[in-house]
């Protein structure tokens, strides 16, 4: 059933979908929608609300430049807080008469007699829309391992991104699998609750000190005040996060020295909770630092030193009805089974279906990998653009720092079709081949490409998750539009053909 017709439709309202709103409404667009899934605002900081769920990057430099917000309580937000901030931004930009909540998108389908994209729900209902911005983000579909008797399992069981909050964990048995980003905040954050927890560890992470604090009242009072001396202390956290890039993308003097620096802080970690040398032996990494995302926390190690908590290094052979049986034979009893294992940041497009021109599936025409141009636009896909897209991801700095320099190539091309009559912009092919080939020529020496296991790294092996740049550079290149990269036809942006 077609429901509505509009200029540009926004798919997601997490960051990128809700500063895609915003910059509708600073490029005079009036007809646009932003389609949500869910009942509520905020994407991944919506739904994902495990005990102990925060940032990992500093509160000042993870929010809108355009919206900065004085109130953050302490360093790094926790997820009630970021949430809290998103819903803000929806009111502060009036976003929410043009979000359509419960629309879960299902397919993408660009219509060529009628020069516009047919969005469906998996309902059934539709939306046409001249241009589509999807912001759907990487962190957006869970990642279920599929270990043999899961379903066999009595006790409970739930991705981290799905916590159960009405399933109580106080005196259980409870095994968490994984040692990444999620676990390491939501461990620390119940092993005190339960009777016992076992933690499942693959490969152990590199670590570094949480620099986190309450931020004092006389500090909100003056960036209240103030705004320009928020603004610097923003500034100040951007280029400390961006001199870690130089740690990951080569192999000179400084990158050994701050790859040294990683590697003994978090021993230092380790040798404070852990004075049995051979417990500490399981819990340091053997590949680079950097390879797998580094993680930031004061209490991951002493959780794991607890005594209630075990560190099981053997891999998961099978599950059962009370449990589950190692490699090393053993049976671990559990009543509770959360599941950390992230997010399938590699799965381009999911969870969406998109066809473009001729009817050619995206999946397929990334089935060799996930060519973009600066991970925002696709040959053969007009009018249609990417946030937080493939070749975009970062393991040192802000996304919503690339997500903006995002949006301002898309509101420059937007207005260069506006203005100058242009119906459609399709990525010239030969541009787009240029591009992926340079981020893989590039990649190819980073930290990334060092062999490790991780969320950046394909089945096939190959990395077309990561920016392998400094975001600087990323800023200089990406933020403008060059009509010169694209196919154009002539026409009035906006305007879909009736249908016959």
């Amino acid at each position: 059933m077609e429901s509505g017709v509009v200029e540009l439709a926004i798919i997601g309202s997490g960051f990128g979908g809700l500063g895609a709103g915003v910059m509708a409404i600073e490029q005079g667009i009036d007809s646009f929608v932003i389609l949500e899934r869910a009942k509520a605002v905020g994407g991944t900081w919506r739904d994902n609300t495990y005990p102990g769920c925060a940032c990992d990057i500093p509160s000042h430099l993870y929010s809108f430049s355009f919206a900065q917000n004085s109130e953050w309580s302490r360093s790094y937000p926790a997820q009630p807080e970021i949430e809290d901030y998103l819903e803000r931004v929806t009111d502060r930009y009036k976003l929410h008469s043009h979000i359509r909540f419960g629309f879960d998108v299902a397919e993408v389908r660009w219509i060529q007699e009628r020069t516009c994209w047919s969005i469906t729900s998996r309902e059934g209902d539709t939306v046409l829309a001249s241009a589509v911005i999807s912001a759907t983000g990487p962190l957006s579909q869970p990642a279920t391992p599929d270990f043999p008797g899961l379903a066999d399992f009595a006790g409970e069981v739930f991705h981290s991104a799905k916590w159960r909050h009405e399933i109580p964990l106080e005196g259980k048995r409870v095994g968490v699998v994984g040692t990444g980003a999620s676990a390491i905040q939501l461990v620390p954050a119940i092993a005190d609750a339960v009777e016992h927890l076992d933690v499942f560890q693959r490969t152990p992470p590199w670590v570094l000190p949480r620099d986190d604090r309450p931020a004092p009242s006389w500090r909100r009072h003056l960036y209240r005040a103030l705004p320009f001396l928020q603004r610097l202390h923003r500034w100040r956290i951007y280029f400390r996060q961006e001199f870690l890039s130089l740690a990951f993308l080569g192999n000179g003097k400084i990158a050994k020295g701050m790859t040294a620096r990683i590697k003994q802080e978090t021993k230092t970690l380790i040798d404070a909770a852990f004075p049995d040398s051979d417990a500490a032996a399981a819990l340091l990494p053997t590949f680079k630092p950097g390879c797998k995302r580094l993680l930031i926390s004061n209490d991951w190690y002493t959780a794991l030193a607890k005594p209630n908590v075990d560190v099981v290094t053997s891999s998961i052979e099978k599950i059962d009805r009370t449990g589950l049986t190692t490699s090393d034979g053993n049976h671990r009893d559990l009543d509770v089974l959360v599941l950390a294992t992230g997010f399938a940041a590699t799965d381009f497009p999911s969870p969406l279906t998109v066809i473009g021109r001729d009817g050619v599936n995206l999946t397929d025409h990334w089935r060799d990998g996930a060519a973009t141009d600066f991970g925002i636009t696709v040959s053969g896909f007009p009018n249609l653009w990417f946030l937080a897209g493939p070749g975009t991801g970062l393991g040192h700095n802000s996304i919503v720092f690339m997500i903006e320099v995002q949006l301002q190539q898309i509101g420059r091309a937007l207005r260069y079709m506006r203005s100058e009559s242009v119906a459609t912009i399709e990525l010239r092919r030969e541009v787009e081949e240029a591009s992926y080939a340079e981020l893989q020529r590039r990649v190819a020496t980073t930290v990334w490409a060092s062999g490790c296991s991780s969320w950046y790294v394909g089945d096939d092996g190959r990395v077309d998750t990561i920016w392998p740049g400094t975001t600087t550079e990323y800023w200089w290149r990406a933020r403008r539009f060059t009509p010169d990269r694209y196919l154009t036809t002539a026409g009035r942006f906006g305007e879909i053909t009736p249908s016959r």
